[in-house]
């Protein structure tokens, strides 16, 4: 609001004038309203980080059966049970130990010192000393340190793309007074909080300070802003809750028909002792329901994602995000610095009579050219690139065509100058070449053609017709339609003093910071893969359009908005128009926040990426926010989920097929674990309510969980992607982990295994009574006697517990692809699968021929022919995958041929 008041109207209403505050005055607004610096947020420390790895729904399950376990007395249960909830916890914050540092680099962007007129008296303080009325003067190089409304403004440009994303320094006019509000962008009579000054001078009163400035603003968004959970933090919570819910629906079930059994039998004697007893079994059973190393393998497999990641240079600093990136169907893209380099480049130049690219004009007729844009400039580039960006760019282009500007300035020494203002909209540097004194002008087309009488045309001045005026506007108009800017360069020799009257129009050249070579494959890749690319930026709209044509994220004009638009819109509205608006131009970070809320509201998962604070809130706000590693501010790095290391565009399209491929790895780490302790409570619930004993003890199956839910869970989660995993459509955001064949795949397999364990469970019975004989009466007399458990009992556990652990690594090879043989492990070299299955295998036969172990876990040696015997058995469910694979290739072949049509 302060750009609609004249300076007479700030000085009063901040009690101030040009000679500044008196000390006095400024101690005492010090002392009133704190210092000129950003709120802290509180850091959390690392055993809070520690601590809330135990805020889940899974933790919670598993924690209160490792309670219960304690209070019947079985240590070992509970002890495996605590050993992985602290697993979990550890590599969690191994991974998110770092605490949040958004704010903190918003607070190093804030100059440390500043130059002020106080008591008429022009001093350095420390920046955060600054208060509200202060006279700040300006100058190139310093940083501003508050927000000002200037006063004075003499050739002044700050450069505000970290910002606005504005790619171009702001040139600034004191003078201007506007009638109405208008952008950030667009307010040249203000400068604002962490913005450097890039060339010329000002002063000006501060107008706000502290959380109160526009970068105040953006950390105040950034303070409020509430970070979700991703996609898969949902999904698994869901699936917490379902287990919670089913576990005590399994214990009371389980209770009932005890109680009723027992009822029915007529005897009661030894309720109680019974009870204690289906107790315990119900116990049991709820130890079978929970996969009790999910939330582990879920961690380990991210951890694992995150080394994968590295190689295509993402840095990841949320482990969740990992698995988001599959997800992602929209990615909101800012211009600046990201799709584009950030970098003022000549790509086009008009010179005699002809418009060629940049890089195809013959250096020996462009010499003169790009030596006078050099000359006639303030930029270095020879030791430290210093400067305004357009200046550098001419530097550089003549750099390109061989020439050094250390080397000409010795050849051509400049003696006067006429700096560039807005008004006149030119600039003049005089040399002495060969004893006279040579005069370059550049400046805006216009101008140039104003000042010019003759031309000059492959060697020849001759003077300047109506016919060459027209030529040139036809060629600066077509620059102008490609969104480049222009600028003309004249020249002419004189005896006297510099003047810019009578030049010799030379040439132009057209300038753009030009699109990322990198990023129109990964906008089509991206296309392919049904991922929309969306660019937001502070820029102009036609700046923007011309980039997003050329990356081939926009066709059309009418798929650009505005900021001025969008601002009138309520959030409904921009609900809508996010389904076919693919550019938004000259956007404030609040429209950026609201853009990406935007298209989540039509449940989109939402990528954000960015380099500069003002990207920091949507960022934030973004499903996942990426920002870049090179050029990015420590905003916006601290606000991301994670950091391409290489700033290169093309990383993000890597990494969401990395994204992908991780969350497939998931999605069948989790069916896999969940078909085995579903196998387990089948097996479990069966015959209990056959009234036949446990066929597995709770030893049992955590041993069995334990085995399945470390190595072998972990091999598939770090499984190689599938090649065709990028021609597949993202997924839903709210698209079940049990999507495509996922509750059949896990209920047929979980019967599978469980008719393989009872099978296995009922063969000494079988080789004792015969099959003829058997029946539940016979079954109970051969498993007790005289109410103790005998060594048939033993022996069937024993076989059952080492087909259900073998049944399951089996398993294990056909979930590794369901469309495709297991043979495909040994062609692609999945070694860590192979190592899962015969240390698992190692594991299971140790448990039952060591004597040590056999004690703890009540089992009996096996002979060979037992180990062959249930090996075969243990088979079934690998083989009944390689009989599903054909009818399941041709069924995804279908489905992958409806999307494409």
């Amino acid at each position: 609001m302060y750009e609609k008041k004249t300076i007479l109207e700030i000085e009063q209403e901040f009690g101030t004038s040009r000679k500044g505050l008196t000390k006095e005055e400024a101690a005492k607004r010090l002392k009133a309203n704190g210092l000129n610096a950003l709120q802290e947020a509180k850091k959390k420390t690392l055993f809070m980080v520690f601590l809330s790895s135990f805020n889940d729904p899974s933790i919670y399950i598993l924690l209160a059966a490792a309670g219960i376990s304690i209070a019947l007395g079985e240590w070992i249960d509970s002890l495996i049970i605590l050993a992985v909830v602290l697993l979990n916890a550890i590599v969690g914050t191994i991974q998110e130990g770092k605490a949040e540092k958004a704010l903190d680099a918003l607070k190093k962007l804030s100059s440390p010192t500043t130059l002020v007129r106080r008591d008429n008296e022009i001093m350095e303080i420390r920046a955060e000393e600054l208060v509200v009325g202060d006279v700040v003067i300006l100058e190139e190089g310093r940083i501003v340190s508050a927000d000002l409304r200037l006063f004075e403004a003499i050739n002044l440009r700050a450069d505000e793309s970290s910002l606005t994303g504005e790619s171009l320094p702001i040139e600034k006019d004191a003078k201007i007074v506007y009638s109405d509000v208008v952008p950030t962008a667009d307010r040249h009579n203000c400068v604002f909080m962490s913005t450097p000054v890039v060339y010329g001078r000002g002063e000006g009163i501060v107008v706000a300070t502290g959380m109160d400035t526009e970068i105040g603003h953006i950390a105040t968004i950034l303070r409020d802003t509430q970070t979700e959970d991703t996609p898969l933090q949902k999904r698994l919570a869901e699936l917490s809750k379902v287990l919670g819910i089913a576990t005590v629906i399994i214990v009371v079930l389980l209770f009932i028909i005890s109680i009723l059994q027992k009822v029915a039998s007529g005897d009661m004697s030894g309720f109680w002792p019974f009870m204690g007893n289906t107790f315990f079994t119900a116990i049991a059973l709820a130890v079978a329901a929970v996969p009790e190393g999910m939330p582990a393998v879920v961690t380990i497999v991210l951890a694992l994602g995150v080394q994968k990641m590295v190689k295509v240079n993402t840095i990841v600093r949320h482990l969740p995000s990992v698995e988001t990136l599959g997800a992602v169907s929209v990615v909101c893209s800012d211009k600046t610095g990201t799709l584009t380099q950030n970098k003022m480049t000549i790509v086009e130049v008009y010179l005699n009579e002809k418009t060629q690219k940049a890089g195809n004009v013959d250096r020996g007729e462009v010499s003169e050219l790009a030596r006078g844009l050099m000359l006639c400039s303030n930029a270095e580039i020879d030791a430290g690139i210093y400067g305004d960006p357009t200046e550098i760019a001419l530097v550089e282009y003549a750099k390109k065509n061989g020439m050094s500007k250390t080397t000409e300035e010795l050849k051509t020494p400049r003696i006067e100058e006429i700096p560039f203002d807005s008004r006149r909209k030119m600039m003049s540097t005089m040399h002495v070449v060969d004893g006279k004194n040579l005069i370059y002008t550049k400046g805006a087309m216009d101008s140039i053609l104003r000042h010019s009488t003759h031309i000059k045309v492959n060697g020849e001045i001759r003077p300047f017709t109506p016919a060459d005026r027209q030529h040139i506007e036809n060629a600066s108009s077509e620059m102008a339609l490609s969104a480049l800017r222009v600028l003309a360069l004249a020249t002419h020799e004189t005896t006297g003093k510099i003047d810019e009257t009578g030049l010799v129009f030379i040439g132009l050249v057209g300038m753009v910071d030009p699109a990322r070579p990198e990023a129109k494959p990964a906008v089509k890749e991206f296309h392919k893969a049904g991922i929309t690319t969306v660019m937001i930026t502070g820029d102009h709209r036609d700046t923007a359009f011309a980039i997003a044509k050329e990356l081939g994220i926009a066709t059309r004009e009418d798929q650009c908005l505005s900021g001025d638009v969008l601002a009138t819109m309520s959030q409904e509205q921009l609900n809508e128009a996010v389904k076919t608006v693919r550019v938004f131009a000259r956007v404030s970070p609040e429209n950026k926040v609201s853009i990406v809320k935007a298209f989540k509201a039509n449940n989109h998962i939402v990528a954000m990426t960015g380099d500069g604070v003002n990207d920091a809130p949507s960022l934030k706000t973004a499903d996942i926010g990426i920002a870049m590693g090179i050029t990015g501010t420590d905003v916006a790095k601290g606000a991301a989920d994670m950091v391409l290391s290489d700033d290169n565009f093309a990383s993000i399209e890597k990494a969401v097929e990395e994204g992908r491929g991780i969350y497939a790895n998931i999605k069948k780490t989790v069916l896999f674990l969940l078909a085995t302790n579903l196998s387990e409570v089948i097996t479990m619930f069966i015959c209990v309510v056959l009234s036949l004993p446990m066929p597995l003890l709770a030893v049992h199956i955590l041993w069995i969980n334990l085995l399945t839910d470390s190595l072998p869970a972990i091999a598939l989660g770090a499984d190689a992607k599938d090649k065709d995993i990028m021609k597949e459509r993202p997924r839903p955001a709210h698209e079940s982990l049990f999507a495509h064949h996922g509750i059949f795949v896990t209920v047929a397999y979980g019967l599978i295994i469980a008719a393989v364990t009872i099978f296995a469970f009922f063969i000494p019975a079988i080789q004792t009574l015969g099959i003829s004989h058997m029946s539940f009466a016979n079954l109970n007399a051969i498993y007790f006697n005289a109410g103790v458990e005998t060594a048939i009992l033993r022996q069937s556990r024993t076989f059952a517990f080492t087909a259900l652990g073998m049944s399951e690594l089996f398993h294990m090879l056909g979930m590794t692809n369901l469309k495709k043989s297991f043979l495909h492990i040994f062609k692609e070299k999945n070694v860590l699968l192979l190592i899962a299955f015969v240390f698992a295998l190692s594991m299971q036969v140790l448990v039952t021929e060591v004597p040590f172990f056999e004690h703890i876990f009540d089992t009996t040696q096996l002979e060979p022919m037992e180990w062959v015997m249930l090996a075969g058995l243990a088979s079934t469910p690998l083989i009944i995958h390689e009989i599903m694979v054909p009818f399941l290739k041709l069924k995804d072949a279908k489905r992958r041929k409806n999307i494409a049509e």
